[in-house]
């Protein structure tokens, strides 16, 4: 007789336990620093036992790598961007005007979760030399992301046959900036959502020869503008 595979009710406790701590020192590092935060703190937010917090992360260098990655990823899975799903789907569309459109709302999604976090990295940094070796050395993990992109937009019917796939690269990176992001949306208070019109349509405009229209309004610009 067939077994029935039961759901490992340790591994889903533990998953939740790492959520919920991860949750709780993303909110308290925003709110008060990650040098003036202790995992003593973390752990009494969280509802666990200050010795759960470091049986699972060591230390708190350990538990800031997880709250960035896990901004970025959106949960804390380790699938990397490369893997995740909306990046396969964007990779996977027909054109690369559609796939262009998938990509900058995908990444667009990313940026809402990181840019929050972007100067508590810089303060930790600061605060800590040690935070930077939590990420080994080597080619920026961004760049990695919008190569694959960019060799998938190759070929790709509506790609403009002039660009290399270096310099579409070197579009995407730049263009899908967290600092761009940030001195649009934080700096001059441009709603995510035109930030990502403007982005799609900037990019569009330099790596597609007809873009697409998404038949969606260009958000207006309803806030005033100071002089």
């Amino acid at each position: 007789m067939d077994r029935v595979k039961r759901p490992d009710k340790r591994a889903e406790r533990s998953r939740r336990t790492r959520e919920k701590v991860v949750e709780a020192a993303r909110e308290l590092f925003v709110a008060q620093g990650y040098g003036a935060t202790s995992l003593q703190e973390v752990a009494d937010r969280a509802g666990v036992a200050v010795q759960t917090v470091y049986f699972v992360f060591g230390n708190k260098r350990t538990l800031f790598k997880d709250v960035v990655d896990s901004a970025i990823a959106g949960d804390t899975e380790p699938v990397a961007t490369m893997d995740r799903e909306w990046f396969r789907a964007a990779c996977a569309a027909p054109t690369a005007a559609e796939q262009l459109r998938a990509h900058v709302r995908g990444t667009r999604e990313i940026l809402d979760r990181v840019a929050p976090i972007m100067p508590l990295i810089a303060a930790a940094a600061a605060t800590d030399p040690q935070i930077a070796a939590q990420w080994p050395d080597g080619p920026d993990p961004r760049y990695t992301v919008q190569h694959a992109a960019a060799r998938s937009l190759a070929g790709k019917p509506g790609v403009r046959p002039d660009v290399s796939v270096e310099t579409a690269a070197d579009l995407l990176f730049g263009l899908l900036s967290p600092q761009l992001y940030l001195l649009f949306v934080q700096d001059r208070n441009w709603s995510p959502e035109e930030w990502e019109e403007w982005a799609y349509a900037t990019l569009a405009a330099q790596l597609c020869t007809a873009p697409a229209v998404s038949g969606e309004p260009r958000p207006e610009r309803a806030r005033s503008r100071t002089s």
